[in-house]
């Protein structure tokens, strides 16, 4: 074995900084695995030799594509796309398309990362990609999403395919940009196929498809809290976000006993101290969804609830907390707040939005902490079950699919102990996360040899 196949972390980090410039959200990503992963392959001479990290670390291919379309006052309107497959090891690549301003390449990139630990947390045979564009959907008229949603797919119809690449929806992307991409790529390929998953139930979506994030990072929450004897029932929580993800999540912590406190989106948050109950949720709902409105309005409709113009939730003394919104939105000084106040519990709804400071917090303070590869892995372990359905020409009922999504987070939760339990009371669900998923990547990557 060559002395350069066996290097240290920060020396690891140094080559994959260098081959990745202006790109720090991806190589925060790959730090927060390496962490973990460095000490499990210490003794694994084989990864060692075949550069499973480094590979693993290095996407498949980056597609990068121009998308033009027409406003609705006849302007020639020009934005960017990307699709990133980062690694089919164990599946089809499958991830999210995202339309956003913040979505760049390192975005993508990271996301990609993250996503093929995932989905090989899920038990299911997907690998890790993610897609988007940098195009704001918020302001635009439905003809001219409809009309992006066209020439985006346009140009990436020809790097997908129910057994290829499989996307989903994402931040922007919803069920009816869902449908416009569908009918783009039918249309252009002459194809019936599970190409896209949170399709509308009509024509091959999957039920419980929309709960399932929110809903699979409280059944995590759920776990991590039975597994040390307790549950939710009485306890407060403050979640961020108002979105899907939020709103399902705090839909569950209702169902489960537990008592809301916060939702937020970009301009603030807003705290209820009398709960926010299934009656409010199915307000918000309508409000974000339906009637695109921000979550202050909340407090002319509920009495005694407060908003916090440009604020995050994570000052409200809790006892567990949700990150539902997006990444590197709880930073170091707010974990410390977190834990001051009594927090015990921690299980993110999005992708990475603690960053690596208010990991390392959570990890020092020995709390339940799941980080969203393991805890918000629920949306696209249905996805998945969608791929099946699709497959098989079936659909499965709802109450089969809950108890599914139910096992699956068990399963990830009993993953994760494997590789993060320390046998002296303490879990670490990062570790576990980490190594439980880079194995099953890896020793498929060793089975196919160098390629």
């Amino acid at each position: 074995m060559a002395v350069s196949d066996h290097v240290d972390l920060p020396t690891f980090m140094e080559g994959v900084k260098k081959r990745n410039p202006h790109q720090p959200e991806f190589c925060q990503a790959v730090q927060e695995v390496a962490e973990d992963i460095f000490d499990f392959m210490a003794d694994k001479v084989q990864y060692h030799e075949q550069q499973i990290l480094r590979r693993i670390a290095e996407p498949d291919r980056v597609v990068s594509f121009r998308v033009c379309w027409e406003d609705d006052n006849g302007n020639i309107r020009v934005q960017r796309g990307w699709r990133v497959q980062n690694n089919n090891a164990i599946g089809p690549y499958k991830g999210g398309i995202r339309f956003h301003p913040s979505v760049n390449e390192s975005v993508l990139k990271f996301l990609a990362f993250e996503q093929t630990f995932k989905n090989a947390l899920t038990g299911l045979p997907m690998g890790g990609g993610k897609g988007g564009s940098n195009f704001n959907p918020k302001g635009k008229s439905v003809r001219e999403i409809m009309r992006f949603c066209q020439s985006f797919m346009t140009e990436l119809y020809r790097h997908i395919g129910a057994d290829v690449d499989v996307p989903a929806g994402d931040i922007g992307v919803g069920g009816r940009e869902i449908g416009y991409m569908f009918g783009q790529y039918k249309r252009i390929t002459n194809q019936f196929t599970g190409v896209l998953t949170g399709k509308g139930l009509e024509w091959g979506g999957s039920l419980i498809r929309t709960e399932a994030t929110g809903y699979g990072a409280v059944y995590f929450l759920a776990n991590m809290l039975a597994h040390k004897g307790d549950d939710l029932v009485g306890k407060t929580a403050v979640i961020s976000g108002s979105g899907n993800v939020a709103t399902h999540a705090a839909e569950k912590i209702v169902q489960m006993g537990g008592k809301v406190l916060t939702l937020s989106d970009s301009g603030g948050f807003i705290h209820d101290p009398d709960g926010i109950s299934q009656d409010k949720i199915n307000w918000v709902k309508e409000h974000k969804t339906h009637r695109r409105g921000r979550i202050e309005e909340y407090v002319a409709e509920f009495k005694g609830a407060t908003f916090h113009e440009g604020k995050t939730p994570w000052g409200v003394p809790c006892d567990v907390a949700l990150p539902c919104a997006t990444q590197n939105e709880l930073l170091g000084d707010d974990a410390r707040l977190l834990v001051k106040n009594g927090c015990i519990a921690v299980s993110e709804g999005a992708n990475m939005p603690t960053d690596l400071d208010g990991v390392h917090v959570f990890k020092d303070a020995k709390i339940l902490y799941a980080p969203g590869k393991a805890s918000n892995a629920g949306g696209v372990a249905v996805s998945g079950l969608e791929m099946s359905q699709n497959s098989e020409r079936r659909a499965w009922k709802e109450d089969e699919l809950q108890q599914m999504l139910k096992d699956i987070m068990m399963g990830i939760h009993n993953s994760c102990l494997t590789y993060g339990d320390n046998g002296k009371g303490y879990v670490d669900y990062v570790k576990g996360a980490n190594i439980a998923g880079f194995k099953k990547v890896a020793d498929a990557m060793l089975a196919f040899g160098v390629v």
